[in-house]
């Protein structure tokens, strides 16, 4: 696996047509988070809280996924549920349009529970 130190250098690794997807979602969860810092954990992107996670976005060959699901919002995990790829993955295929808005709403709640927690 390769070694990134930034966003930026993580998202030029892929081809164009994935870059441009996986620059909206960067986008999408850093206005849906903000006061949030942006770095590479796990060698993944990540948006962090006064140092303590929040959310990860990670891209691959056929799809791009969001970790973790947050939880205590049943409207939002009935909204989630077709994307949902085991216990804490969200998956979205590059194959169909990449609902940023539902995203949105994913990274706000997991900014909440972050705070509710502590930071």
């Amino acid at each position: 696996m390769a070694k990134f130190a930034t966003v930026d250098e993580y998202i030029a690794s892929f081809p164009e047509d994935i870059r441009s997807t996986l620059e909206a979602v960067r986008a999408t969860m850093r206005e849906a988070a903000p006061g949030t810092e942006e770095g590479i954990s796990y060698g993944i992107p990540t948006l962090k809280l006064e140092g303590k996670y929040v959310a990860y976005f990670s891209g691959w060959k056929e799809h791009l996924s969001v970790y973790p699901i947050p939880s205590g919002d049943a409207a939002l995990m009935a909204e989630v549920a077709p994307y949902r790829e085991g216990a804490g993955t969200l998956k979205f295929l590059y194959a169909r349009p990449i609902p940023l808005d539902l995203i949105a709403k994913v990274t706000a709640r997991l900014l909440e529970q972050r705070r509710e927690a502590g930071g």
